[in-house]
């Protein structure tokens, strides 16, 4: 539940609201807890420094990198692998400057979206079926054409309303594929189990769950076949429970014209309920729209491999101690051991004297026993998104957490200039221990930093409001795991946020695999 003063605010929910909030699954508390955290915003986030080589990020020698990728092959022959890919978002910011260039006056070519798609529209995946919709080939002789031919992508291919997954990425002899169709093949090369079952996760949006079983559908064989595995691949959707408020200029809960209560999607922290019903072991998160071709993503295998067998030593590590501290009188020494794999894994170090043992196995218990994830950091080199932090707790500790700029304060230059000085940079490329040293799943939404929201403002029926989002998913929502960062390669990160990003050289297929 979202923490904040409710009491005050329980007035302000009428019967009709109460049995609103009842239909979705929100607890009248719940409720409450949002408008007071949308009416009194959280403190933002203290930065101490930024994580640094040798400082909270780690360089893998190249010596190491083949034992853990023999680690990472032999846990995915266990069946402890899965992967989670995040797949609701839509398209519509890939396309958007082409939407203008197409409500545009006068020919869209005029526009430099418009222009660069006219020019380079044959090196993208989707041209020939573009061009066969549109009756155009060749370059457009007029703003007809140049029309037809934007219509064809944004409204006939839907282009402008699909989510990325379903959007062609790469060209291959089989003709285009979707980012989907790559993950499923990416996937199956590094979380392929002995029996050749390959398990991969989706979260979708509900009008488009169909469609993806539909594409599914359509590319298993072909995958199975060339990448000799048994795809087991399943789909869920945001739970409505995860839904937030938010307040119009008023200071009250924003209302429809209708009257009822406006709900609005919580944000992809809402998704670590999704990841915790899939009772998964190690697993795999990547963002949907960070996949290269089938045939060169060779790089990106191994270090999949790598980091997953980089989590498997550290986690048996750490279960090895929580072990040793579990019996009736644990020793001296295996205390000793617990509390030094804390302080040197993850820096957690008892804020003051541990005068007994009980003390000390309490102590070492909290430390070591949550969730624990492995997150592949690139150099920083100007991409948009989170980066990792030394960042302090209320009890003067340090964490390493992964923040994003909204998490700043904006009024603070001093915590401005430590955020603007990151080095690296964080590609969503997370491996996560989900199940405790006894086996059993961990309780995902107990280590949430439920105060680690996203207050934004924005608009409906004309309408302003301040919106909430849930602390995101690989930030507040994962704030009490034990993290490690590890560098890796700018090479396997290959990122799309507009179409023309499927022109760099990341999206050509070339090399082998």
């Amino acid at each position: 539940m979202l923490v904040g003063a409710v009491t005050a605010t329980h007035t302000i929910f009428s019967p009709a609201d109460l049995a609103q909030l009842a239909g979705r699954g929100i607890t009248q508390e719940e409720a409450a807890a949002q408008v007071a955290l949308l009416r009194t915003p959280p403190a933002a986030i203290v930065l101490d420094r930024p994580c640094t080589v040798g400082d909270g990020i780690v360089v893998l020698e190249e010596g190491d990198r083949q034992r853990l990728a023999d680690r990472g092959t032999a846990l995915a022959a266990a069946g402890r692998v899965s992967t989670f890919v995040p797949a609701s978002g839509a398209a519509t910011r890939m396309f958007r400057d082409l939407i203008g260039a197409l409500q545009s006056p006068g020919r869209p070519s005029s526009q430099p979206a418009g222009e660069e798609l006219f020019d380079r529209l044959d090196a993208l995946p989707f041209a020939a079926e573009v061009r066969r919709r549109a009756g155009v080939a060749g370059s457009p002789a007029s703003e007809a054409d140049e029309r037809a031919l934007l219509v064809a992508l944004l409204e006939g291919m839907r282009y402008a309303q699909l989510p990325k997954g379903l959007i062609a990425f790469h060209r291959s002899a089989d003709g285009p594929r979707t980012a989907f169709e790559d993950h499923l093949a990416e996937a199956a090369r590094y979380a392929r189990a002995a029996d050749g079952a390959c398990r991969l996760h989706l979260t979708v949006a509900p009008a488009f769950r169909e469609e993806f079983a539909r594409v599914l559908s359509e590319v298993r064989p072909r995958v199975e076949q060339r990448c000799g595995c048994r795809l087991d691949v399943t789909f869920s959707e945001q739970v409505p429970a995860t839904d937030t408020l938010a307040l119009d200029a008023a200071g009250e809960p924003f209302r429809g014209m209708d009257g009822a209560l406006l709900f609005r999607p919580g944000g992809h922290g809402a998704l670590i309920r999704n990841l915790e019903a899939l009772g998964g072991d190690l697993v795999v998160i990547k963002n949907i729209d960070n996949v290269r071709p089938a045939e060169a993503s060779d790089e990106v295998v191994r270090w999949k491999q790598v980091l997953v067998g980089y989590l498997g030593e550290v986690q048996a590590e750490v279960f090895e101690a929580l072990s040793g501290c579990s019996v009736a009188a644990p020793t001296d020494e295996a205390l000793k051991h617990a509390l030094s794999v804390a302080a040197t894994l993850f820096a957690r170090r008892p804020p003051g004297a541990l005068p007994t043992r009980d003390d000390k196995r309490r102590f070492v218990v909290d430390a070591l026993d949550r969730p624990l994830r492995v997150c592949g950091m690139v150099r920083n080199e100007g991409e948009p998104g989170g980066a990792p932090f030394w960042v302090r707790e209320a009890d003067g500790t340090t964490t390493v957490q992964i923040v994003e700029a909204s998490q700043v304060a904006a009024s603070n230059p001093q915590q401005r200039r430590v955020f603007e000085s990151s080095t690296h940079f964080n590609p969503v490329d997370l491996v996560c221990g989900l199940r405790s040293w006894k086996g059993e799943p961990f309780d995902l939404r107990r280590f949430v930093d439920e105060r680690a929201v996203f207050l934004s403002s924005k608009s409906h029926e004309g309408r302003e409001l301040r919106a909430l989002e849930r602390p995101g998913l690989w930030n507040g929502a994962m704030a009490g795991w034990n993290t490690i960062c590890v560098e890796v390669p700018a090479s396997t990160f290959a990122p799309v946020k507009t179409v023309f990003d499927l022109l760099r050289p990341q999206h050509r297929a070339r090399g082998g695999a």
